[in-house]
């Protein structure tokens, strides 16, 4: 029984300290600006926005008609589709509403890496002019706002920017309404608070934009979690992310949770690679720094370690709610131990007191469970408040059980070495 409560414990130790962190964070995130003072001043960052797209023919308009609506001189920005392997009309498509469209076809390298890095590099064979780089997903689309915050933020000195990557619907389904919640508090609030104590945001895939000498110094990864990859790059390489709150890039995500399995397979074993190259290079680079007395430096590389440190949320709700039911039947079970040791060992103090202090024991770590919910519970609905969710996100949160016990099914096959690294189009809502 005491090394039961000491494993109890040790795992509640640990859990307390990742919960710790990301309240940590969510204070700074408060705290934290939430607009970008624009400048009245005609702007002159020219753009070049990049969309690799595969059979995006219903979806890709919605993107094009938002770029036409953005606040910004037409002049300034061109907007290049990369067809990549396309069998049906998203080339077509691209060109009615005047994109640059460049067609791919190579059945060997496929995925949204390796068209990126190819239409970068056929950019610049053509001495394509431009002062930043705007990568975005076919699937989404963007606040009107978009590059005038970006023109803004690069003129005063931010070299890479991670725009609010979110959900466009999640009213639609609970699935939509859970994705929403959880990007809410990792696309949202961790950046901000990272940005309040000198981290670095993060690339999250979408609504990304880099200086154009960043872009090409650095070849683009074709890694399942490429963000992550020419992020921890970018670290290593003393580049920092910063982020614009209020620039959006809202995504049309899966309706149900099916659907987007085998893409969450693909991320979370991402998730796992990415930490085991990274986390060591990440630590040893942030000794290093600290050892020259660059502190903020050393700061920024082990938040980025934390980051793939820490399991994902749903993970950790899981574990608290192991962690909170042991807690609960050790409590109660002591609790009738020490009933029957008043009852049969009346003046036998040493049971007694044993008693009673496995019973304080059990006791304290069934409060540090409760105090493990109320702490993920604040970090979620800090990040759902930042972000003004709609009401139909808060219901959604009704499906959580469901959610974690389906994402740590996922987590299970990855661990039994069940890989899903074949690159296969998620289905979405697309009526």
């Amino acid at each position: 029984m005491f090394l039961i409560r000491l494993s109890l414990l040790t795992l509640q130790g640990l859990m307390a300290f990742f919960v710790s962190y990301l309240l940590l964070l969510t204070a700074m995130a408060l705290r934290a600006p939430r607009r970008t003072h624009i400048q009245q001043v005609q702007p002159t960052t020219r753009f070049l926005i990049l969309i690799p797209a595969h059979n995006e023919e219903r979806l890709l308009p919605l993107l094009l008609q938002s770029l036409s609506e953005v606040d910004y001189p037409a002049e300034l920005f061109s907007v290049h589709v990369v067809a990549d392997n396309c069998t049906d009309q998203t080339a077509l498509t691209a060109r009615k509403t005047g994109a640059i469209v460049h067609e791919r076809s190579n059945e060997t390298l496929r995925g949204k890496g390796y068209a990126l890095q190819w239409l970068l590099e056929e950019l610049w064979a053509g001495s394509e002019n431009c002062d930043a780089i705007v990568i975005l997903d076919a699937d989404s689309v963007v606040s009107p706002n978009f590059l005038q915050v970006m023109g803004t933020r690069l003129a005063r000195g931010e070299r890479v920017i991670q725009a609010y990557y979110t959900v466009r619907d999640p009213d639609k389904s609970p699935a939509g309404g859970l994705r929403y919640a959880a990007l809410a508090a990792l696309h949202y609030l961790r950046p901000q608070g990272r940005m309040v104590l000198g981290g670095s945001a993060g690339l999250k895939g979408n609504g990304m934009v880099f200086m154009a000498d960043i872009m090409q110094r650095h070849t683009w990864s074709a890694s399942v979690t490429e963000d992550i990859e020419f992020h921890m790059a970018l670290l290593l390489d003393g580049e920092r992310v910063t982020f614009a709150p209020d620039a959006m890039v809202l995504g049309e995500m899966p309706e149900t949770l099916d659907d987007s399995s085998k893409q969450n397979t693909r991320w979370e074993q991402g998730r796992v690679d990415m930490a085991r190259r990274y986390v060591p290079h990440l630590l040893q680079a942030a000794w290093s720094e600290g050892k020259i007395g660059h502190s903020q430096r050393s700061f920024m590389l082990i938040d980025a370690a934390m980051e793939h440190i820490i399991p994902p949320f749903s993970v950790m709700v899981g574990a608290t709610a192991l962690l909170t039911s042991v807690s609960a039947f050790l409590s109660l079970t002591s609790g009738r131990w020490s009933r029957k040791s008043h009852q049969a060992e009346t003046g036998k103090g040493d049971k007694l007191e044993k008693t009673e202090n496995q019973l304080k024991s059990s006791n304290l770590t069934l409060l540090l469970s409760l105090g493990l919910i109320l702490g993920q519970m604040t970090y979620l609905l800090a990040g759902l408040h930042l972000v003004q969710a709609p009401r139909s996100v808060y219901l959604a949160l009704l499906h959580i059980p469901k959610y974690v016990l389906w994402k740590l099914g996922l987590l299970a096959q990855i661990l039994l070495g069940r890989r899903q690294d074949e690159w296969v189009r998620t289905k979405r809502n697309e009526a």
